[in-house]
């Protein structure tokens, strides 16, 4: 026979469960529609603002002292987002491996070092005989193919015939210096694009040197360099006559920031960079001067959308403008509409300030990107239609005489391999990790540091609510209402209010979570149940680019949300750190809410994200059958950090969180989503560093995972996490509920 107070608890567990119920068939929707192009739009627009700022300030120039000026402040300000300066080696330890004799040429296979450790594999082609003087070409590999492709051959040998030193390299992360083990067709049971992976983990290798405050077109930049430094150290070289090449798909970008930051180089052929890109419809508008987009967009590809670009104004036409007056041959893959092409006429005004107009040329194909051969010029790196269109140029500038017939008298592929058995170059990741360092900041300095990279958190002003009308679910109250923080931005969010029995204020937890206020409702709804029945409010809202205003369900590599968050990085903000701004702003809404207490905050970061098993395959092709699950860290994120800067938080939750930013260093595959990633996230101070600046304060880590999204064991968190509550017997809900209580 059951007790009294086993009547009542059963009684209360049964109300509970039906208030869970209800909750799971909650319709969460707020705004009349979604709004899933909300925060692109919003990027766009201030790109779009950072384009007319630069132009407007192009137009006031009309010297060439007011060119140099403006210039030099945006080469400065691309020398700062490359990374941390490093001393350039006295001694690249070069070793040749292999040479290969050839009719009017030699090729030298050889290695050196641009970093401690670090390898670069290049072939280098000499003119045999050699002469008394000799140019030297750079070629950087298109991120289709490396050293070894066919094209790049042709030039090397076709040009070393024609008395030129040519160095052509494996750029970071391909060929020989590829970061994965995915070297042909037996390196994974199931079938996979094997020439493809090279590029794609170009993503890995960005998003980890993003981490240590590094990027890679800064890497790949400091690896020509070095190359420059060995052409530099041959007998016969001419050094005022070293030209950088770069190939379409990705090698003109590093070839145009280079060229900017490095005045060794005399002449630079930036295809696909600077201008109009493949993509671009031709003819171009005749308002094309203030139309067109000079900034460029967001992608995965960091070497495209260099980081800080919008904000510092240091736009792709910039960057290679500033080469005047040493020489630029405007390269298109595809056709050109020169006449309209406005980035064309501004580099035509700044050779005018030198008077030397003869120091600009322009090459272009046929045909369009989406064509076919013939009609268009598609090329691996850079095809025979493009390099007659390179010809005349180096010819008039610096007496290189053009090939009667170019020699194409490719060899294996094999033959062109640098690396030896006893020749290991160190991992990437490796040396990302130790870029990381273990210096901390001391605790006053920890918030500033974080504001650093992350980006301004604080609101903007007093968030404006839309009005609302509450509805009775039994004894909950909801309502439903949405916040702009921003002109334009919004956060719709769900209050539930506990019964009221008193006039006593509610203590509120705000849950928040990448699947937004429906994941809650869904995958939470006991817990929140449990916190209902115990008096508290419950606050549930879609930071920006989630929930209601998510672009779209993907969340990898080529997908909206990283192309978005690239672009904010541009614009020298984060896409995390405009979220914490958003929680905060909620913050602040719900303090003036007079239901509420606003000395009794709990912030609770959840992730419904599946985490990978771990006895699972983690090295995996980007397009294996079945890849490892992406954890979703944004909620216990940006707990995280708003309990950084708002005292008034007393209780953090975080469940599904990433244990460490220092975690996504420890292989070349790593599972997180680019949206959570913040430059230097991992350098000078980490998220354990910052969550024991909370240990005045009740929080709680559960279900944290590692860089390969597995679950972190017990005894991992509790080394790690040493202030953190991380064993107890109560629920999540009873243990906020504790920590809210009036003290």
């Amino acid at each position: 026979m059951m007790t009294f107070t086993a009547l009542s608890l059963l009684s209360a567990l049964l109300v509970q469960d039906d208030l869970a119920g209800k909750l799971r068939e909650l319709d969460p929707k707020v705004l009349p529609a979604e709004q899933p192009r909300m925060i692109g739009r919003d990027a766009r627009a201030r790109i779009e603002v950072a384009n007319r700022r630069e132009s407007e300030a192009w137009a006031k120039i009309s010297t060439r002292a007011e060119w140099e000026s403006y210039a030099a402040a945006k080469v400065a300000a691309l020398r700062a987002s490359l990374g941390t300066p490093i001393a350039v080696p006295r001694d690249l330890n070069v070793r040749v491996t292999r040479k290969l004799d050839g009719d009017g040429h030699r090729v030298e296979n050889l290695v050196y070092e641009s970093r401690p450790g670090f390898l670069v594999t290049a072939n280098l082609y000499v003119p045999v005989p050699e002469r008394p003087s000799m140019p030297g070409i750079l070629i950087i590999h298109s991120h289709h193919n490396p050293k070894t492709q066919g094209e790049l051959q042709d030039m090397g040998m076709t040009w070393a015939r024609q008395g030129c030193y040519v160095l052509v390299m494996d750029q970071v992360g391909h060929g020989e210096r590829r970061q994965h083990p995915f070297v042909d067709a037996t390196s994974y049971p199931t079938a996979y694009k094997v020439t493809r992976q090279d590029y794609w983990f170009r993503f890995n290798t960005a998003l980890q040197l993003y981490l240590v405050d590094e990027s890679l077109i800064g890497w790949m930049a400091w690896d020509v360099q070095r190359g420059v430094d060995l052409l530099y150290s041959r007998s016969g070289i001419d050094k005022e006559r070293i030209i950088l090449l770069g190939s379409v798909a990705g090698g003109g970008d590093p070839a145009g920031v280079i060229a900017a930051v490095d005045s060794r180089i005399a002449a630079v052929v930036p295809f696909n960079f600077g201008g109009p890109q493949p993509e671009t419809k031709f003819p171009l508008p005749d308002d094309s001067e203030m139309s067109f987009n000079y900034a460029g967009g967001g992608s995965w590809e960091s070497t495209r959308n260099i980081r800080l670009s919008a904000r510092d104004g240091f736009l792709p036409w910039v960057i290679v403008g500033s080469v005047a007056p040493r020489r630029i041959l405007h390269a298109h893959e595809f056709a050109w509409d020169r006449d309209h092409d406005p980035v064309w006429k501004r580099y035509e005004k700044i050779f005018g300030f030198y008077n030397q107009p003869d120091g600009l040329a322009g090459c272009n194909g046929r045909g369009a990107v989406t064509g076919q051969p013939p009609e268009a010029t598609h090329c691996n790196n850079i095809g025979p239609v493009h390099r007659q269109g390179i010809y005349p140029a180096l010819q008039k500038w610096f007496k290189i005489a053009a090939p009667e017939k170019e020699y194409q008298e490719r060899r294996p592929a094999a033959d062109l391999l640098c690396l030896t058995p006893d020749l290991k170059s160190r991992p990437l990741h490796q040396l990302a990790k130790e870029l990381a360092g273990d210096a901390r900041p001391k605790p006053d300095k920890l918030r500033s540091h974080w504001t650093s990279v992350l980006g301004d958190t604080e609101p903007q002003a007093d968030p404006k609510p839309t009005e609302s009308l509450p509805r009775k679910m039994g004894d909950i109250t909801v309502e439903r209402t949405s916040l702009e923080v921003e002109p334009g931005i919004v956060v719709p969010m769900l209050l539930l209010f506990p019964a009221r029995q008193t006039n006593a204020k509610a203590a509120v937890v705000i849950g928040v979570s990448q699947g937004g206020k429906q994941e809650f409702l869904k995958k939470r709804s006991a817990e929140v149940a449990e916190l209902l029945k115990g008096g508290a409010a419950v606050c549930l809202p879609d930071l920006r680019g989630t929930g209601e205003t998510r672009p779209g369900d993907g969340r990898g590599r080529g997908s909206e949300a990283t192309s978005i968050a690239a672009s904010e990085l541009m614009l020298g903000r984060t896409l995390l750190g405009l979220r914490i701004r958003d929680l905060r702003s909620v913050l602040r809404y719900l303090s003036h809410r007079e239901e509420l207490d606003g000395a009794r905050f709990a912030l609770w970061g959840d992730s419904a994200a599946p985490p990978n098993a771990p006895d699972r395959r983690f090295d995996v092709p980007y397009d294996a059958d079945r890849p490892p699950d992406l954890s979703e860290p944004l909620g216990g994120l940006a707990a995280l950090f708003c309990a950084l800067y708002e005292p008034s938080v007393n209780a953090v939750l975080i469940r599904g969180g990433l244990v460490s930013y220092r975690s996504l260093l420890e292989s070349p595959f790593c599972y997180a989503p680019f949206d959570a990633i913040v430059p230097g996230g991992a350098k000078v101070t980490d998220l354990p560093e910052t969550a024991a600046l909370l240990s005045t304060r009740a929080v709680r880590f559960e279900e944290m995972v590692d860089g390969w999204n597995r679950r972190v064991s017990k005894e991992e968190l509790t080394k790690t996490y040493t202030p953190a509550v991380l064993e107890t017997t109560e629920t999540s809900a009873a243990w906020l509920l504790k920590s809210l209580q009036p003290r």
